[in-house]
């Protein structure tokens, strides 16, 4: 029988050998706290050996174009079916990737305009930005145009000697400075200001023969550009969304976008614009929220029309149903949260008609208020009522327990984890003693007796984007939940909003801590210093030699622990150095020890195994507040680069938490944190506050609602049916008063 899937021995990371069966064609929902080993049994077990065996179908060429999978540490895996991982990464494309154009709907608008549109204009591809025959010419299709800022970029009372070009790239001594100061067309000494108008616009914009410059010694012929034109062709022509996160702040600091205005930021040729059904151009219904284009589209009812209008209401119905309708089919998907990600994501595979696949999900329940859980519970019933089979990491009860099947991971994190605990129905999990099971059990209790304000800081006027001139004061001295469904204002009153009007808040969000291998936990919170500190002193020899990045690091791998081999054709191989065995470090180095350990050994603790470990002052306070944030699963040494969102969120505020009289901002804090974690996070938020501080976070979660001193509930709904204040008040005032579906949910919780 194939109608489950085996795993016997699975070893990646912390799992301890373990042997699991799971029932096809149902949702299984993993749970356990973070670090427990689920992530390693569902992606880097499962999904990855799913992912392997489907590519090993292919050529040994076709799979040079295909992602990567090692093969897991397992002994047995049978009965996978090909699987669909939908995770919680951003969506890339750049800046001409759209809501419509990654989830198809907008492709079949155009086909709706080609066939319904009048004036006729063309096949579909004339409604497409993203095609020569469809875009705007002024702006290429972007909607903007972006130009040289020359009062930026130039300081015209000196001269190209003294440093007249302000761009980095542009500086005295550079290429790009040497290809004007010693092209002999200007006096290097002369200021810009006075240089006459014909060599001036040479000078700025003209284009022209070679040129000998000399250069290391020698000549070259070089192309002459003037700086504007060059600055456009490096620059501008190259989209910001590609470039590394340097040159795009640099980039940043020289140039002024303004709405295109030729499109006026529709992006679309002036052709496809006047093509209209009913009065409306496709840039009109690509402009509204998914909810106000069903309406409108229903309105089309002519032979031509309508079989296509029943596909897309079809298809935007689904994204609405996922909580989304308050997105636009022209939302850009770089402004997209990871959660809005990974549901835009889900609405794609809902059209699919694939059958029997594995469907893989990392918490997607993020993002979400408790009103539109429901409807992300009946779509994953959707997928499964298909004859597929949904896997789930979650940590929302209400999620879980939408569940057939749940696989509890445990008992706890990092070296005290990686063992099933539980296998079976949610409402056996919500009988046994494991921490998952005693938190289904347990409902938090509301604050009965709310702290008082010592004070209040203001924000008015606030009307970034869907906010409709709100004014509230937030209380300083106590803990304030800003609360409401997806799309209601959140995130544009508090990080848009309340930072510009108070720019000393320190803001705790959800964006990666450091994307290089090198980087990690010890590195980052500052600890690393006392530790080669403590290492030198112990064995007499320079600190330097106890840092991968210095002295110490292992000459072949160059201190980066693998090997990257390029197999031409085939994808570069990454293999542990055979030298240090992916230590790191030189041999010598890992003989000096600090009470029987290596450098190595000690960046493979824990935090909580390094808090017993040392014993050093500097290093408590630290170690405490990355456990007190519940991360003391992760290893000293672990790649920040391999963290979650809510992982990022939490060590840098382990690295805050020694302010005094501060205003905290954070984001959707316990992202990634089971229910037993909140109380943890609760305390923290009570020691914040307690210290003199204020703190504000966006949170759905109801056990942090309960507990706030403060509530300020926007909404009433998502999009253009939101950014009003519809509740200000405690938690005990919203439940015994308070309207919408905040209050509501609360009403239930506590009930």
């Amino acid at each position: 029988m194939n109608d489950e899937i085996v795993i016997e021995g699975a070893r990646e990371n912390n799992l301890r050998g373990v042997s699991v069966r799971i029932p096809k064609r149902t949702i299984t929902a993993f749970t356990g706290v973070s670090g427990s080993g689920k992530s390693s049994l569902v992606f880097d077990t499962i999904a990855a050996e799913a992912g392997r065996q489907l590519n090993e179908t292919f050529t040994m060429f076709q799979r040079n174009f295909l992602p990567r999978y090692g093969q897991p540490a397992v002994d047995r895996i049978e009965n996978l079916s090909a699987a669909i991982v939908v995770d919680q990464r951003r969506l890339g494309g750049g800046s001409r990737s759209t809501v419509g154009t990654v989830t198809d709907i907008y492709t079949l608008l155009r086909l709706l305009y080609s066939r319904a549109g009048r004036p006729f204009v063309g096949y579909s591809n004339a409604f497409s930005f993203n095609d020569p025959q469809g875009m705007c010419p002024e702006c290429e299709g972007l909607g903007r145009a972006t130009t040289l800022d020359l009062e930026k970029f130039l300081d015209r009372s000196k001269s190209l000697n003294d440093g007249a070009i302000r761009h980095p790239d542009f500086k005295v001594g550079t290429w790009y400075w040497k290809l004007y100061a010693a092209s002999g067309l200007f006096d290097p000494d002369l200021p810009i200001e006075d240089y006459p108008p014909e060599r001036l616009e040479l000078f700025l914009h003209a284009i022209g023969e070679k040129i000998p410059v000399e250069w290391q010694g020698g000549t070259i012929n070089a192309s002459y550009e003037g700086v504007v034109a060059r600055f456009t062709r490096l620059y501008i022509k190259k989209d910001a969304a590609a470039m590394s996160e340097r040159n795009r702040a640099v980039f940043q600091r020289f140039i002024t976008t303004v709405t295109c205005p030729l499109c006026k930021g529709a992006r679309l040729s002036q052709a496809a614009l006047a093509c209209e059904i009913e009065g409306w151009s496709i840039a009109d219904l690509a402009a509204m929220e998914a909810t106000e284009l069903v309406s409108v589209l229903r309105l089309f009812t002519s032979d031509e029309a309508e079989p296509v209008v029943v596909t897309l209401v079809e298809r935007l119905r689904e994204l609405i149903d996922m909580g989304l309708g308050y997105l636009s089919l022209d939302r850009a998907t770089s402004s997209l949260s990871g959660g809005e990600s990974q549901r835009v994501k889900m609405v794609r595979h809902l059209a699919s008609s694939l059958t029997d696949m594995m469907y893989v999900f990392d918490e997607p329940s993020v993002g979400l208020h408790a009103r539109d859980v429901r409807r992300l519970n009946d779509l994953l019933a959707k997928l499964r009522d298909k004859g597929n089979t949904v896997l789930v990491v979650e940590h929302d009860p209400d999620v879980i327990e939408s569940a057939d099947f749940v696989v509890d991971l445990g008992p706890r994190a990092g070296a005290h984890g990686g063992e099933i605990v539980y296998t079976g129905t949610v409402a056996g999990l919500a009988r046994t003693q494991t921490l998952t099971g005693e938190f289904l059990r347990h409902r938090m209790p509301l604050k009965e007796l709310s702290r008082q304000r010592t004070g209040v800081l203001p924000v008015r006027g606030a009307n970034a984007h869907n906010l409709l001139h709100v004014d509230v004061d937030f209380p300083t001295g106590v803990l304030t939940v800003v609360t409401g469904v997806a799309g209601s204002g959140k995130s544009s009153l508090v990080n848009g909003e309340f930072l510009k009007q108070h720019p000393g808040a320190v803001v705790i969000d959800q964006s990666a801590v450091g994307v290089s291998s090198r980087s990690n936990p010890a590195t980052y919170t500052g600890i690393m210093d006392e530790i080669r500190k403590l290492f030198a002193k112990a064995n007499g020899v320079a600190a330097g030699l106890f840092s991968f990045n210095s002295t110490g690091a292992c000459p072949t791998c160059q201190g980066h622990g693998v090997i990257y081999t390029d197999l031409a054709y085939l994808e570069a191989v990454r293999t542990p150095c055979e030298t240090c065995r992916g230590r790191r470090f030189r041999p010598e180095v890992l003989e000096y020890t600090l009470r029987g350990k290596s450098i190595s050994d000690v960046l493979d603790l824990t935090t909580e195994e390094a808090a017993a470990f040392f014993a050093e002052k500097k290093l408590k306070p630290v170690l405490s507040a990355m456990a007190e944030v519940g991360l003391d699963y992760l290893t000293l040494g672990q790649p920040l680069s391999t963290l979650s969102g809510g992982e990022c969120q939490r060590i840098k505020l382990a690295t805050q938490l020694h302010k005094e009289g501060a205003v905290y901002v954070l984001d959707e804090p316990t992202t990634g944190l089971h229910m037993s974690d909140v109380g943890h996070l609760l305390r923290v938020f009570d020691r914040l506050v307690d210290g003199g501080n204020s703190v504000i976070v966006i949170e759905h979660n109801l056990d942090v609602i309960k507990n706030a001193d403060w509530i300020v509930d926007l909404g009433p709904e998502g999009g253009t049916g939101g950014g009003r204040v519809v509740f200000e008040g405690t938690p005990r005032q919203m439940v015994d008063g308070g309207r919408g579906h905040t209050a509501d949910h609360l009403r239930r919780a506590v009930g």
